[in-house]
């Protein structure tokens, strides 16, 4: 097998040829067909995540060993299989949930395996879709894309399940009450999209690049604000007063603090970029105002399932990607790095 992995923190990735493994037991081996390429992908190749107050996380810190290959949106075909693995067969074509954990505590025995206090995700600490196979423990973790073009099924195993995740957080909500968006790349997109198949009316978006604001306009946000501007918040209140739930697709010290700032009484903030840094909260503001406060960790297996029967009803429309062959891996990740893709880049092996 071949995989583009990284070797050093920050260093340009390297093809490297490795030998492909043989599934065991449960296992089943997955040949990537397409994966998407995420800001998660970019936090595991610099190496570290920024906790905030001066600290920092390492790659290490979560049980990471390099050289590695990232990548856990991924669709492929199942080309090899345990003797004790059920439940599909060679050749069909699975999504893969990414998000393992040890695979027998509370959590995973409970179908929360993204929970699980020791975290084993394809991409992460195991190889991922940026090299051509891919093991999965266990037949459990893969879904049928069934009608939806697996290039764009395979972003559901991220962005998809995550923004699914987040939003029943804050559902049920009056359809006319608006909902504000903190960033409009490829989560943000894939939220308006899910939003207006859940028949929502009233979408918020903010980023600070305009082409990506006028992209969610012409997705279905009903207004879009520079995140750039000093009165942000005062531009949002003008417009529809304080909000009942917000996104925050960034989640750094600016954008949490803006999104916190807009939240109507009862309101939720929901966290969900690692971008890093600290929040500082009025204690009594919180009781006073009612306010909820949520981290998102990406989603779980069932929500993927759920997902993809959205996906299939035809009520959620696709969100823009952008296939690139797998060679041009390194490019992504830059392309990305430097806010230059709109949506989901996703590459492919072919």
């Amino acid at each position: 097998m071949k995989a583009w992995m990284v070797t050093a923190a920050k260093a340009p990735l390297e093809q490297r040829e490795l030998e492909t493994p043989v599934p065991q037991g449960t296992e089943v081996l997955v040949e990537t067909a397409y994966c998407g390429v995420c800001h998660s992908d970019l936090h595991f190749w610099k190496g570290e995540y920024n906790m905030g107050g001066g600290k920092i996380m390492k790659l290490a810190d979560r049980g990471v060993k390099l050289p590695q290959a990232p990548g856990h949106e991924i669709a492929g075909r199942v080309v090899a299989k345990g003797p004790d693995a059920t439940g599909v067969e060679v050749g069909d074509m699975r999504v893969v949930y990414p998000w393992l954990g040890c695979g027998d505590c509370y959590y995973c025995n409970n179908g929360l395996d993204n929970w699980c206090r020791t975290p084993k995700g394809i991409g992460v600490v195991r190889s991922g879709g940026f090299g051509s196979h891919v093991m999965v423990p266990h037949a459990r973790y893969l879904a049928d894309p069934g009608k939806v073009d697996p290039a764009l099924a395979a972003t559901y195993a991220c962005s998809g399940l995550t923004i699914y995740s987040s939003l029943k957080k804050i559902m049920p909500l009056d359809p006319d009450r608006p909902i504000l968006l903190i960033g409009a790349g490829g989560l943000g997109l894939m939220a308006i999209e899910m939003l207006k198949a859940l028949d929502h009316h009233q979408i918020i978006s903010v980023d600070i690049d305009a082409d990506k604001r006028r992209v969610a306009e012409e997705r279905g946000a009903t207004v879009t604000f520079d995140g750039r501007a000093d009165d942000l918040v005062d531009q949002i209140a003008a417009y529809c007063g304080k909000v009942p739930a917000v996104l925050d697709f960034v989640n750094n010290d600016k954008t949490a603090a803006a999104g916190l700032a807009c939240l109507d009484k009862g309101g939720t903030l929901v966290l969900v970029g690692v971008a890093g840094g600290e929040l500082a909260i009025s204690l009594a503001t919180m009781i006073f105002m009612g306010w909820r406060i949520e981290g998102n960790l990406t989603g779980t297996p069932g929500d993927l399932h759920e997902v993809l029967a959205l996906a299939n009803s035809g009520k959620l429309a696709p969100t823009p990607i952008e296939c690139r062959h797998i060679d041009e891996a390194n490019a992504a990740m830059t392309d990305l790095k430097e806010g230059k893709v709109t949506g989901r880049a996703v590459l492919e092996w072919s």
